[in-house]
């Protein structure tokens, strides 16, 4: 599954590039849990609600954009800001539903190995471990283990999926809960979440239809992979 094009939205698309211009600014965000729950603050038609919760102005930009040319189709769709090691999941109508810390790949990087989907753990080495940037169209489904996952990419094994705490070593129920985005990368490409906000937030949105999830980048502009500029290079 691979970033796709869709129509564009002329004059909205301006304001929303001036954004996707300017740089962002990674901030280290507590560990807490939100469910988008409670009164909802007014917000402008077609604008992303974020509930209160003050993004990077990345991951805003791209709720805009993705909310102003409809590129989800009204369906549910999350945002992962890899910088600020976050997940953001919206409805269809753009009103924030939840939003929680990830852990993602080892290595940093926005661009898989190809065929790493086929390879065993024990050959995919700590540079390959990477969680690649882009637009995917995703659905729950199951992993071998019979666990219910959030599909991202198919064919290279990529998944949002609860936390794996198999491993104590690794410690990463802990890296969730630390206040710091310095300890966020030790999977091997997969976002991991915590259980609870999988069960009640992915889950309860993505269940039963598809949806796009949108990884930002951490080596490049956001604005190479989404806004009028991509777009049209694609």
């Amino acid at each position: 599954m691979k970033p796709i094009c869709r129509h564009l939205c002329h004059l909205s698309l301006i304001a929303v590039w001036l954004c996707l211009s300017a740089s962002a600014t990674a901030q280290n965000r507590t560990p807490a849990i939100g469910t988008g729950s409670g009164a909802q603050p007014a917000h402008l038609p077609g604008a992303p609600d974020f509930a209160g919760i003050e993004p990077s102005p990345d991951a805003e930009a791209v709720a805009s954009w993705v909310l102003s040319v409809a590129d989800h189709g009204q369906l549910p769709f999350a945002i992962i800001d890899k910088r600020a090691a976050r997940v953001f999941v919206f409805d269809g109508r753009g009103r924030l539903r939840g939003d929680a810390p990830v852990l993602l790949g080892l290595a940093v990087g926005d661009e898989d190995v190809p065929g790493i989907g086929s390879l065993p753990l024990s050959q995919i080495t700590p540079e390959m471990r990477i969680t690649p940037a882009g637009r995917f169209r995703v659905q729950i489904g199951r992993n071998l283990k019979g666990e219910d996952i959030l599909w991202v990419d198919y064919d290279s094994a990529l998944s949002l999926h609860r936390v794996a705490t198999g491993n104590p070593r690794e410690a990463r129920q802990q890296r969730l809960d630390s206040p710091t985005v310095d300890d966020n990368r030790i999977s091997f490409g997969c976002i991991n979440v915590p259980a609870r906000f999988f069960d009640e937030v992915v889950r309860s949105q993505f269940a039963g239809t598809n949806g796009t999830v949108y990884i930002l980048p951490e080596t490049r502009p956001v604005s190479e992979l989404f806004g009028p500029q991509a777009q049209v290079a694609r």
